[in-house]
């Protein structure tokens, strides 16, 4: 028995989908996001964008905290998101701030 906290893929899917949370937790997060060619503060910028320009709100939550664990100000943050109205759509960025105001103001 593992003495380590579940990751949240664990905790939400873990045995309806173990390959999942192995993708999610080993692939995505042990090698990707380890990868050097960007900070991680960069690769919470470009995610947030990714999830904000394809309307994928419901993962922006733990996204934007993490993108403030990695050095991003709230401000950059509402800044990018504002910038990426004019160039992903409107409501795709509007939907985003909104997510962006809860999880700042909460």
């Amino acid at each position: 028995m593992s003495d380590k906290e579940p990751s949240g893929a664990e905790k939400m899917f873990g045995d309806f989908a173990p390959a999942l949370v192995h993708f999610t937790d080993d692939v995505l997060f042990g090698e990707v996001w380890r990868r050097t060619g960007l900070t991680p503060k960069e690769r919470s910028l470009v995610t947030v964008a990714a999830l904000a320009t394809n309307g994928n709100t419901e993962q922006l939550v733990f996204h934007l905290n993490l993108a403030k664990e990695n050095g991003n100000t709230e401000a950059e943050l509402i800044e990018a998101l504002t910038h990426l109205a004019f160039y992903a759509g409107w409501p795709q960025p509007m939907a985003a701030m909104a997510v962006a105001k809860q999880v700042f103001t909460a």
